[in-house]
């Protein structure tokens, strides 16, 4: 509780810094932050450079809307940038009518699993497992495939989810659980066949 006190604190800060045009602040929120978001782009449109070029959009919005709006459009710096990714993502969509092709094997961004079973064939069962989650996770509606990101791919928590879709605490749990439930069904359906 405590951490989450000191961590709006600290986003409050660098906020009134930013607002007063401090470019060192920007960069090191741009620092701490771009790779977490270019991964939640790249996972939602699934090419590598137009999502470092929405990346880089995304940051220049933060910074404008910081400049012209108060402080209290948004509870943390991380929800407003993703609230910014989210929105820009929706937009991008909206104008190239592109669907998501998105590989989770990028090679710079691999997702991996820690395994600590000694057994050479549990760690071929769990590999397997993964790549066929993997390929599932983009059949996956969006809402459903965006709180998995969210939560699972960028570590964010439930309350900072809730910040980001504007939706409460409740609901993301709701959702998340459905999700969750979604890629069950497709993963034993795949495994099945």
């Amino acid at each position: 509780m405590a951490i989450n006190f000191v961590r709006k604190f600290k986003s409050r800060q660098i906020l009134g810094r930013l607002k007063s045009h401090d470019k060192e602040a920007f960069i090191k929120v741009y620092d701490a932050s771009v790779d977490d978001i270019y991964r939640f782009v790249y996972f939602k449109i699934g090419h590598k450079e137009e999502a470092k070029d929405l990346t880089s959009m995304i940051f220049l919005k933060a910074w404008n809307h910081i400049q012209s709006n108060t402080l209290e459009d948004a509870k943390t710096l991380r929800a407003l940038l993703y609230k910014i990714a989210r929105n820009t993502i929706i937009d991008y969509y909206r104008e190239s009518g592109n669907k998501l092709t998105a590989s989770l094997d990028d090679e710079d961004h691999k997702i991996e699993i820690v395994d600590d079973a000694p057994a050479p064939a549990a760690r071929l069962d769990q590999a397997t497992d993964v790549d066929l989650i993997k390929r599932q996770l983009p059949l996956l509606k969006e809402e459903y495939r965006e709180v998995i990101i969210m939560k699972f791919i960028n570590d964010l928590s439930l309350e900072e989810i809730a910040d980001i879709s504007g939706k409460t605490k409740g609901n993301v749990r709701v959702l998340l659980h459905r999700a969750l439930n979604a890629l069950r069904e497709l993963v034993e359906k795949e495994g099945r066949l």
